[in-house]
């Protein structure tokens, strides 16, 4: 896009002028060069990470442009949030099928541009290609850190407390709900709870005023993209101890846990699907409380699910008190 993103037609050049320069920050020059200039905050460490967003695959073809940015910036900002990071900017690469038009586009950098000031991190450049597959978004976020506080995943310790942010499995039964709508266990919802399942699945919620709490308190943390089980799995494998968590603390949405209750399939569902967006993290037992209060006055709610222990292995003991079968327990691409 001119300036850290390429322009290289015309056509190119004058999407990325009425499209995507009025939303551009500072240090993306204008997009009017090759790069973008950022100077990172004194005393911190850079956070860089990047995720892709694929119609088909993350988004339906037929969402809302707006909702497609939001979910591409938002689950990148995820990512810093669990790091204890907070956002300094974002580099976009746009692949669009030929033929899409004028309108799409700038639906899309209206929605990104409210979310780039909404969560302070500005767009700084990127690219923008025309692809023969669907729409692909890819974005780089990086975020300042102060030294020596990155949250890891691999800092986690046998007999620390397992917490999660929010509610869990919001988003799997959200996607479920836009597949079928008309299917039975989604009778039992009112129409604010179909929403909220549905909006959960469009527009993730980055966890980012959780950032310092994490910092001051957590061993180790991560995002849960891929689902929570699956997710604490690799979590705890990366610090290489094991752990349990238990299923009835798992927090649910109202919506969640009318859907879930007495239908086991569903309740797998809430625990492996993807696209929470929550945090995860092993925290000293001791500071628990701590960590509790301050969540709270930053408005983010953690909830004890669980316990680290020595050994391999991720136990889910279902509300039976028996150990769940969960497979792999997350989403995979391959």
């Amino acid at each position: 896009m001119g300036g850290a993103m390429e322009g290289g037609g015309s056509g190119e050049d004058r999407l990325i002028a009425r499209f995507f320069r009025p939303i551009a920050g500072a240090g993306a020059l204008g997009l009017r060069d090759d790069a973008a200039l950022l100077s990172p905050p004194e005393g911190c460490d850079l956070v860089l990470t990047k995720d892709a967003v694929v119609a088909g695959v993350h988004f339906f073809a037929d969402d809302a442009p707006a909702s497609v940015a939001r979910k591409a910036l938002r689950v990148n900002l995820s990512d810093l949030a669990a790091k204890g990071a907070a956002p300094l900017g974002a580099l976009l690469a746009l692949a669009l099928p030929k033929g899409t038009g004028e309108a799409w586009v700038a639906a899309f950098a209206d929605g990104l541009g409210a979310d780039a000031v909404a969560f302070g991190c500005p767009i700084l450049g990127g690219d923008t290609v025309a692809t023969p597959g669907p729409v692909t978004i890819t974005i780089t976020a990086l975020g300042a850190v102060p030294k020596g506080g990155f949250v890891p995943r691999t800092g986690a310790r046998p007999g620390q407390a397992i917490l999660v942010s929010g509610t869990i499995g919001d988003a799997a039964l959200g996607l479920k709900l836009r597949q079928g709508p008309n299917d039975v266990p989604f009778g039992d919802l009112d129409a604010e709870q179909r929403g909220h399942l549905l909006d959960r699945y469009l527009h993730p919620q980055p966890r980012l005023a959780l950032a310092p709490v994490l910092r001051a308190y957590a061993a180790a943390a991560m995002d849960v993209s891929d689902g929570l089980a699956g997710d604490a799995a690799k979590m705890l494998a990366a610090s290489g101890c094991g752990g349990v968590i238990e299923a009835r603390r798992v927090p649910l949405s109202a919506a969640a846990a009318r859907v879930t209750a007495g239908r086991a399939e569903l309740l797998r569902t809430a625990l492996t699907g993807g696209d929470d967006y929550e945090i995860l993290a092993c925290v000293p037992h001791a500071a628990v409380p701590a960590f509790t209060a301050e969540a709270a006055r930053a408005g983010v709610p953690v909830t004890l699910i669980g316990e680290t222990r020595g050994g391999e292995g991720l136990d889910v003991i279902g509300p039976d008190g028996v150990a769940l079968d969960l497979g792999s327990g997350s989403f995979s691409h391959f």
